[in-house]
């Protein structure tokens, strides 16, 4: 092996320095995108329905078989079913993610649907007491 070819410690450290550097900016656009993608639909939210539509397939798996769905995947549907209201009841809210997202899409003149409907009405000014 030619000596000349055998890299030396700075090389090394130089090397793990730009890979370090690498993988930092990478991080930062994954990390960027998730932000951005979650600003839209909460992970938790995102999982919990794709959680919800699994047990959704499982009921339609006995039915297409020609069989009753069994009485536990039918209760763990109901459970999403109230659980998915109260998330969406809280994403809903007044400052919560949906809320946000329904006000900047209130201010689009082109919509094809009213999403002021569903917007937290502001609240009513109380009357001074005395």
């Amino acid at each position: 092996m030619d000596p000349e070819s055998i890299p030396t410690d700075r090389d090394l450290l130089l090397r793990i320095a730009r890979e370090l550097k690498d993988i930092r900016v990478m991080m930062t656009t994954v990390v960027t995108y998730m932000r951005d993608a979650e600003s839209e639909i909460p992970e938790r939210m995102r999982r919990f329905i794709m959680y919800m539509h699994d047990v959704h397939d499982i009921c339609n798996l006995y039915v297409e078989g020609g069989q009753q769905v069994p009485r536990h995947v039918h209760a763990e549907m109901e459970r999403c079913d109230d659980r998915y209201r109260q998330i969406l009841e809280e994403m809903h809210t007044d400052g919560g993610t949906f809320e946000k997202v329904r006000r900047e899409m209130a201010a689009d003149p082109f919509n094809r649907w009213d999403h002021t409907r569903q917007l937290a009405k502001p609240p009513t000014p109380q009357e001074p007491t005395e």
